[in-house]
């Protein structure tokens, strides 16, 4: 019995983010084809969630196949890693030249360039595409990030511009650029959306043992802050979240443990940086936080033998401080995706992508964790220069850190005194102050080297000439082999 071709889409793996994200494929008039390894899930989605659609289901990977229409497009939404690679594996056979398969879920970009260009070589198209905005952003309008073989881009555009969320009539989606790039731009994404959850915990803490608030006051700020520079959805989420009561009246933030867990995108943006020798400091402070966290019995036995300072309590002007708070929280904001851009900057020039940074930021102004007013006012800055060396170079971010840089100051300093830990908004601050000095204190760490190591180093007159000098008048003249800044 021969089947007929009538899906537009397959998508593979029925947990919620793929139950969810083909039922807004249907909403939109596309006619998908579930499956699942375990294929009784099928079965179960069909009857349930999916009744009355226009949902097809498959028990073989071969039966979703004849499904299709061609080219065929095959979605994964399954755990990164081995699993990817496997389902690849069973599909090949049953596609043919020109067919797509396209990786939806939490890939590490350097493995989504090595299977782009894998299937290329087979005659098959490859899209790695970063999806944001969890299950309700599955649901009913994602960012997504595709990249990968650009001819592919044709055929899946319409589905994915159509299922994502819209800002202005835009879609939240764009082609990103080749190989591994649209699951960089999302591994970036998570990085930011660490240093925004990471700033906005900090200015918790601080309002909670700082200034000693209760839950409701810091939800009331919370919701004020919401209306201003820093609307967003994680500002929106957190009023939401210390509002919260559980069954006995309290705050259920309250009686959660104070450890946070994750799941490994937020250090391989840091990894990522480092091996490209980009200072993403925030989103690395913001993966070391998450890790002290963790530590939480050794923090406890160190609460009771390690001093601090003797007033833990603000004194100041509440009203005030609580205003600097929020313009130290804007600022703080602003140079971590100054950073995220940073790294996507340097990625590009190592991958020979090439990457819309205006688009990337009307990808993320709806559907996704961290979306917010803030990022039209970054697609601004690329659009009236695409070339824009650093978002600190556009004159609205100039302004913006100019008027908030005295109260992120006093924030930091009355931090500091109150032994209040802000290692994202400080480190941010300390990024700000390295980047627009133009004389680091990197002699005499160059000096150093050269000390011990023979290392070499430059002369301000003489960029590009490497010298090395005998300190001590005991060394010898030969010079390290290898240098690097």
């Amino acid at each position: 019995m021969s089947i007929e071709p009538v899906a537009d889409i397959a998508v593979i793996g029925l947990a919620v983010m793929g139950q969810n994200l083909i039922l807004n494929m249907n909403d939109n008039g596309f006619v998908v084809c579930a499956y699942n390894r375990t294929v009784s899930k099928v079965d179960d989605f069909l009857a349930n969630e999916a009744k009355g659609t226009k949902i097809v289901g498959a028990h073989s990977i071969e039966e979703m196949c004849k499904k299709l229409k061609r080219p065929r497009k095959v979605m994964l939404m399954v755990k990164a890693g081995a699993a990817v690679d496997a389902f690849i594996e069973q599909i090949v056979p049953f596609l043919e030249e020109g067919d797509i398969i396209i990786d939806g879920g939490n890939s590490h970009y350097p493995d989504t360039i090595r299977r782009t260009k894998a299937l290329e070589a087979k005659g098959l198209y490859y899209v790695g595409s970063g999806v944001s905005g969890g299950e309700e952003g599955a649901r009913y309008g994602p960012s997504m990030m595709p990249g990968g073989s650009i001819q592919a881009w044709e055929h899946v555009k319409p589905i994915f511009q159509a299922v994502s969320a819209h800002v202005d009539d835009e879609p939240c989606c764009d082609w990103v650029g080749g190989t591994g790039a649209g699951h960089y731009v999302k591994m970036v994404h998570n990085g930011i959306e660490y240093g925004d959850m990471q700033l906005i915990c900090e200015a918790y803490q601080i309002l909670r043992d700082g200034l000693d608030l209760s839950h409701d006051e810091i939800g009331d700020i919370f919701e004020e802050w919401n209306k201003g520079d820093l609307d967003s959805y994680l500002v929106e989420i957190t009023r939401d979240i210390v509002r919260y009561k559980d069954t006995d009246g309290q705050a259920l933030v309250a009686k959660i443990r104070d450890t946070a867990g994750q799941k490994g995108t937020g250090k391989w943006t840091v990894v990522s940086a480092l091996d490209s020798g980009v200072p993403v400091t925030l989103i690395a402070e913001a993966v070391f936080s998450r890790c002290l966290s963790a530590l939480k019995d050794e923090r406890v036995r160190a609460s009771k033998i390690l001093e601090g300072p003797k007033n833990l309590k603000f004194t100041g002007d509440k009203k005030l401080f609580i205003k600097q708070l929020g313009q130290a929280l804007y600022a703080s904001k602003i140079i971590s995706y100054a950073q995220g851009f940073m790294a996507m900057r340097e990625a590009a020039k190592e991958n020979d992508w090439e990457l819309n940074y205006g688009g990337i930021a009307l990808m993320w102004r709806g559907g996704c964790i961290i979306r917010s007013a803030f990022l039209g006012d970054i697609r601004k800055a690329f659009q009236t220069n695409p070339n824009l060396e650093s978002l600190l170079f556009d004159p609205f971010f100039q302004k913006a850190l100019a008027r908030t840089q005295q109260d992120w100051r006093t924030v930091v300093a009355q931090s500091v005194m109150l032994g209040i830990p802000t290692p994202a908004i400080s480190t941010a601050l300390a990024f700000y102050d390295g980047y627009r000095t133009s004389n680091l204190p990197a002699n005499l760490l160059q000096a150093q080297r050269d000390y011990f190591g023979a290392h070499t180093y430059e002369l301000l007159e003489a960029p590009g000439t490497h010298i090395h000098t005998n300190w001590t008048g005991k060394g010898g003249n030969v010079s390290s082999s290898t240098y690097m800044a």
